[in-house]
């Protein structure tokens, strides 16, 4: 039996805030990640959301975010949010858990526009274990920051979590490898000592680790029922949108496709894009500076 479920990150005021950007509800929504992960939120949101328009940014010229410092992440997510800010972009969604982990609230206080983070699915996986034992697969950034340990104090008081590193697995999915033999023996070594200890529960805590399910789930077959975060983003996206009355509203059958853009070449975005979400679409490739990486070509962490 599988079951999927979802968590997107909360603000943590309720305090509504007015939005002066000046976006009407046939703006884009941007979307953006360290890579090709929040390619998995695109899909969710397209399928909740059809009459949405979509600008996509994947940072893939300094994937993946989960071996960066804070700073550095901060630093990128702020500046490709004020990038899409000034490409007409009426909502941000933050399709990346490392950086929702270590940047969103910052980020909340510096743009114009609604903002929607993303966060493992630590309380769903709680309610649902039976064994009382669940894994968490997920960035090591993600692992330790603040967000994600408050999430285990406030829902895990009587389930126990084995949280996992998934040391390559972005990098796989960042150059469209979702099956290999390679790819499989790495899971293996990160799923089996969860089912080893009784686990029935996996939360994938990396908007990259969808791509996987198909691989998991030769591995682990029905013994783990996996937390996703896609569909509940979505939502969360949804009532967001009708809150600042930010909703598009269109006669035709559906929004155009989404514009893609990258900080790399794009042809791995492209190709995912195609194989997994069957859009066939150009990706524009972009230089957006930051404090952290003022050349267009650094590497510095």
């Amino acid at each position: 039996m599988r079951a999927l479920f979802a968590m997107p990150a909360q603000s943590p005021s309720p305090t509504v805030r007015t939005f002066t950007s000046g976006a009407a509800s046939s703006a884009p929504v941007g979307i953006f990640d360290s890579g090709l992960g929040g390619l998995s939120v695109l899909r969710a949101v397209r399928a909740q959301l059809p009459d949405e328009a979509i600008l996509y940014v994947a940072d893939s010229l300094y994937a993946p975010y989960g071996e960066r410092d804070d700073d550095f992440i901060a630093d990128r997510t702020l500046a490709i949010g004020e990038w899409l800010v000034k490409q007409g972009a009426k909502a941000l969604v933050v399709a990346c858990n490392t950086a929702t982990a270590q940047s969103i609230a910052l980020v909340r206080e510096k743009l114009p526009i609604p903002l929607v983070g993303v966060e493992p699915g630590i309380k769903p996986a709680a309610l649902q274990s039976r064994t009382r034992v669940a894994g968490v697969l997920a960035t090591q950034v993600t692992l330790r920051s603040v967000r994600f340990q408050g999430l285990l104090e406030r829902y895990a008081a009587d389930c126990r979590f084995l949280c996992q590193p998934g040391h390559g697995l972005v990098q796989a999915v960042e150059r469209c490898d979702v099956g290999s033999a390679e790819l499989r023996t790495l899971l293996r070594g990160y799923l089996q000592p969860m089912l080893d200890a009784g686990a029935d529960t996996l939360v994938l805590g990396c908007t990259h680790y969808p791509f996987l399910d198909a691989a998991i789930r030769d591995i682990v077959g029905d013994r783990l029922t996996l937390i996703d975060t896609s569909v509940a983003i979505a939502r969360q996206l949804q009532r967001v949108l009708d809150q600042h009355g930010l909703r598009a509203i269109t006669e035709k059958a559906s929004a155009a496709l989404p514009r893609f853009y990258s900080t790399g070449d794009g042809t791995h975005q492209q190709q995912l894009a195609a194989t997994l979400l069957h859009i066939d679409a150009a990706v524009q490739q972009v230089q957006i500076p930051s404090r952290r990486t003022a050349a267009p070509d650094s590497q510095a962490a």
